[in-house]
């Protein structure tokens, strides 16, 4: 552990809090909004997912500049991400008084008309076995790219409010890409030799632990696959929560991993999501970044 670390470890609240629409009405700076605003944000998370934690509250957002601070906009729920019709509709059924079982019934009414899931992937881009398996778990769009979506990746340190991928958060099973099965991975990329890259997605494959994160990777590293040129992990983890980089208890562990992936021979880049400026701004980023490029891996 750097020195710097070691202050961050007694000056910084590095153990992560996530606000969800059960407590985001603690947060102090909530508190300080109007009860119309903090309606709004409960209507709209009724239908769409919404996280965030004491990272992303505490350093990233510039609370004298709400509502347009450009983080707290792409982190808590904005009235505009629902059309009016579907507004009225929820927040209706919130003011009503009506049960968990309601409002759920209604979430999940206007979501099927949120078109989850566009082009008909759950339909047309499910990829199978040549023994007709059927992948759940995967995407096959491009020749040379195979996205992987684990079972233990389906949710994310926090979620962004343009994510399309929410139908992943939203309990709705029937609407999931996740598998968990990497050995089917492995015979899928056997049979498929065009394939040189593997993008681990989901949610975010970074909020699995290191030990679970590497079954996965071992699983196509002892494979010794000719085709396998490329990991990629696309994640929101460097920019929402660093400390998985740095004083997590699998911090370590999980450099330790990407270490090895590079070792191997196969080319790791993090797919990291940066949308404003502010996100690379802050001690814990920098020195994160530095964390992983020294494994090897490119971001």
């Amino acid at each position: 552990m750097t020195e710097q670390q070691a202050v961050w470890s007694i000056n910084e609240t590095t153990s992560i809090k996530s606000y969800t629409l059960v407590n985001f009405r603690t947060i102090p700076q909530i508190q300080q909004m109007s009860e119309e605003a903090q309606f709004e944000m409960e209507v709209v998370g009724n239908v769409l997912p919404f996280k965030t934690n004491n990272y992303v509250v505490e350093q990233l957002i510039d609370w004298n500049n709400i509502p347009n601070d450009p983080m707290y906009v792409l982190t808590f729920p904005q009235k505009g991400m629902l059309i009016p019709e579907h507004y009225d509709k929820m927040a209706s059924t919130l003011r009503s008084g009506a049960d968990k079982k309601e409002i759920a019934r209604v979430a999940n009414d206007i979501r099927l008309q949120l078109n989850p899931h566009p082009a008909g992937q759950m339909e047309l881009n499910v990829p199978q076995l040549k023994d007709g398996t059927k992948l759940y778990g995967m995407q096959h769009k491009y020749d040379e790219t195979c996205l992987f979506f684990p079972s233990q990746s389906q949710t994310c340190h926090a979620y962004c409010t343009f994510c399309f991928r929410w139908p992943q958060f939203v309990g709705m099973d029937e609407m999931k890409f996740a598998m968990r099965e990497g050995e089917q991975l492995v015979q899928y990329l056997k049979e498929h030799p065009e394939i040189s890259d593997v993008l681990f997605t989901g949610g975010d494959p970074m909020i699995m632990k290191a030990s679970m994160f590497s079954v996965y990777t071992d699983a196509l590293l002892d494979a010794k696959l000719p085709n396998l040129k490329t990991i990629r992990i696309g994640t929101k983890a460097v920019s929402y929560w660093p400390y998985k980089f740095l004083t997590d208890s699998d911090a370590d562990e999980t450099l330790k991993n990407f270490e090895k992936i590079v070792k191997s021979g196969i080319h790791l880049a993090i797919m990291a999501h940066f949308n404003h400026l502010v996100e690379l701004s802050t001690d814990p980023i920098k020195e994160a970044i530095k964390r992983i490029r020294n494994t090897g891996a490119q971001i």
